[in-house]
């Protein structure tokens, strides 16, 4: 399975302001020295060396994750939510050499940013192309049609001319040899995580969760959909002192996020859906914040990485 992530930010989008722009080539400048800029080869070796909240960004979309199977069609793209990262996948899309003809997006939930991006899809203007959507939600399609009506939004659902279909999930499905499964998690309204297995790997999808004592209880539901996975995607919003702050909002904080992926034996767990208030910096802080806690506590076997848009991952 390829992974690729288009969107990362929760609650609403969140751009670089200027300032922060400017705060970042200042504190660059403040580093640079006369031996730096001698050569092409000493400029790359200078970037290279800076900290990774100062060279690039983690990304200000909202959530929009992007699979794809080995054994895919290569004109099939696997999408989880809509958030206004999936603009900027629609624009990579119609980039590639084989365009995408068939898009399956399944839905976390329905809060706005998870479905915000989908009136800026371009390939859902593309009569050639089909799009099936996806959710355990009984009201998928009010809430896809409902959001591009007025007063909210000036064109129509109806205005997309990709051939599209709402699929009600009842229970999980087979797409190609992947096997997709579903659980609904802990968050105001209702949200569900999806597990997907292909391969011999499996990769889990788990966004706007609030974390609590059920979901480490060792039972069969929860066995069999979170142990030893390769590969979690997790809401982890904010700090434990935020998190005990804003309970019942529906979120997790980053400790509990690691310490879940100890209990279930994750290999690897990327942080997921930051909060629109933390900056690059704060970010960087929180993901060495989580090693160093999977250290302190003597967790081995978990590798831990920060969502940024464009991060590629292979399983």
């Amino acid at each position: 399975m390829h992974i690729r992530f288009w969107g990362v930010r929760g609650s609403l989008p969140a751009p670089q302001a200027p300032s922060k722009i400017r705060s970042k080539i200042s504190a660059i400048l403040e580093r640079v020295t006369p031996e730096d800029i001698e050569t092409p080869q000493s400029r790359e070796r200078f970037l290279a060396g800076l900290p990774p909240w100062l060279f690039g960004t983690v990304g200000g979309n909202t959530p929009c994750v992007e699979l794809r199977a080995s054994n895919t069609e290569e004109d099939e793209v696997i999408v989880f939510d809509a958030g206004s990262g999936i603009r900027e996948l629609g624009i990579a899309m119609a980039k590639e050499r084989v365009k995408p003809t068939h898009y399956h997006i399944f839905f976390s939930h329905f809060h706005w940013d998870h479905l915000q991006g989908l009136p800026f899809f371009g390939p859902s203007y593309d009569p050639s192309v089909n799009i099936t959507f996806y959710s355990p939600m009984a009201n998928l399609e009010d809430a896809l049609h409902g959001q591009m009506t007025s007063p909210y939004f000036p064109v129509h659902m109806e205005s997309m001319n990709a051939r599209k279909q709402f699929s009600i999930l009842t229970e999980g499905i087979t797409l190609g040899d992947m096997k997709i499964s579903y659980k609904r998690m802990n968050h105001p309204g209702n949200s569900y995580s999806y597990s997907v297995d292909s391969g011999g790997h499996r990769f889990i999808y788990a966004t706007d969760t609030e974390l609590s004592t059920n979901d480490f209880i060792k039972n069969e539901e929860n066995s069999s959909f979170f142990e030893n996975a390769d590969l979690v995607v997790i809401d982890s919003q904010y700090t434990l002192g935020e998190a005990i702050e804003k309970y019942n909002w529906g979120h997790s904080a980053f400790s509990l996020g690691v310490d879940f992926a100890a209990n279930w034996g994750i290999k690897h767990l990327v942080l997921f859906h930051h909060d629109p208030t933390y900056d690059d910096r704060k970010l960087f802080n929180i993901l060495q914040s989580a090693r160093w806690y999977t250290d302190r506590m003597g967790i081995k076997g978990v590798k831990i990485t920060l969502a940024m848009e464009g991060l590629e991952i292979d399983l």
